[in-house]
């Protein structure tokens, strides 16, 4: 890692129950390491994090520029309960790294873009790529790989919207040991809702954060393309789409795009 042996071990000290570190210097995707280990039989919160990546990816198996400085993350999870449910554990994500950061940078006003982004001033800061295996309705394990711009950002021409890192927005430096813990905590918060709550307080405060709520917006599917207002998130955190002639649709995957 480029954190010292003694930020490392307060970086793993600072963790909330349940949690515990696995850390890389280098690695060529953390996706793949909590993969393997997942398979081996890990235990549910490892954290699997590396201070680069040589082989990072995004949705649909796109490349992601991992130069150090940033934070690289995935969490490998072991719940109880069904797909859908651990779909929901995206925007717990999102959700909790979006709160996590805030104060941190309150001059930066950070926005959740669906279904896996995090936005700051309207640039692309962060994604995320959910991985499961399942047998039947029942979800052996489930990885959420973040990634966050905080240091760089991938260069212009590199992604298909503009992307920002949180140094550059906020105008001071945050580290990945910084906000490691702070993440993780929030995430075991809004996790614990929703075993015992629902998705319903986790829908409220995603929507209350939620980037182009109410305008318009395009939808990329793998056979078509739509286009419409972003009406809402539903009770399963798909995005409904209200098109010109009023007809509302379901999106459970699609890239989406403002405007």
């Amino acid at each position: 890692m480029t954190a010292a042996p003694a930020a490392l071990s307060a970086v793993a000290s600072a963790l909330p129950p349940g949690f515990h570190l696995v850390a890389f210097e280098s690695v060529g995707s953390t996706m793949d390491e909590a993969r393997r280990l997942a398979e081996e039989g890990a235990a549910d919160g490892t954290a699997v994090w590396a201070g680069e990546q040589t082989a990072g990816r995004g949705r649909q198996g796109r490349g992601w520029t991992s130069p150090r400085g940033n934070l690289y993350v995935t969490l490998l999870l072991r719940p109880q309960g069904s797909a859908l449910a651990a779909a929901q554990l995206g925007f717990a994500a999102g959700l909790a790294l979006a709160e996590a950061l805030q104060p941190l940078v309150p001059n930066v006003a950070l926005t959740l873009k669906w279904p896996n982004d995090l936005l700051a001033n309207g640039a692309k800061a962060a994604g995320m790529l959910l991985e499961s295996r399942a047998q039947g309705d029942r979800v052996d394990w489930l990885l959420i790989g973040m990634g966050v711009n905080l240091a760089a950002a991938p260069a212009p021409g590199e992604t298909p919207y503009r992307a920002a890192s949180i140094a550059a927005e906020a105008g001071r430096a945050v580290t990945p040991e910084e906000l490691l813990p702070r993440l993780l905590e929030r995430f075991a918060h809004w996790r614990g809702l929703l075993d015992t709550q629902g998705f319903a307080p986790l829908r409220r405060a995603w929507v209350a954060r939620a980037a182009g709520l109410g305008g318009p917006i395009t939808a990329r599917l793998p056979r078509a393309t739509l286009s419409g207002l972003f009406w809402d998130l539903d009770q399963d955190g798909a995005l409904v789409l209200q098109a010109d002639d009023g007809q509302r649709q379901r999106i459970t995957a699609a890239d989406v795009f403002f405007g």
